[in-house]
């Protein structure tokens, strides 16, 4: 389970290290691969190999709708499957790294069995900027309680 917010740089080659805490999480799972994919959103998700396969399945089993196959193509299309190396660092490809809007600083947000990863200013920006007054709570969530 990832949680947390982890503030990251990425070289000049568009590497980063994955946190320890999360690396070994990871590797617990005997994969030293994850799969990193574009968002609608404009940030980029990146999965363990395990938790990847069944999300993999599902989009392949989409209707063949115009909305679907769209959806497909950006989360599918752009799935990259990356390595991790001996030092826990892995290689976000330059299409991901461009779609996202990627610079040096970045922030990895862990949400539950994936990564979330935005550019830090951007990152900064959605949380500084997201409200969830009167009408604004998913009504699935009314009368949630933290």
């Amino acid at each position: 389970m990832f949680r947390g917010v982890a503030q990251l740089n990425l070289d000049a080659k568009g590497r980063m290290a994955i946190p320890a805490k999360y690396r070994d999480e990871i590797l617990s799972s005997g994969y030293e691969k994850v799969v990193v994919t574009a968002d609608p959103s404009k940030c980029l998700l990146i999965y363990p190999m395990p938790a990847w396969e069944p999300i993999e399945q599902k989009f392949n089993n989409l209707g063949l709708d115009e909305r679907s196959r769209n959806l497909q193509r950006l989360i599918i299309g752009m799935a990259s499957d990356v390595d991790m190396d001996g030092t826990g660092r892995i290689l976000i490809p330059a299409p991901l790294r461009e779609f996202a809007g990627l610079n040096k600083e970045v922030a990895l947000v862990g949400q539950g069995a994936k990564f979330e990863l935005w550019d830090a200013a951007q990152w900064k920006f959605r949380i500084t900027n997201t409200t969830f007054d009167g009408g604004d709570i998913p009504p699935e969530l009314k009368g949630f309680s933290l």
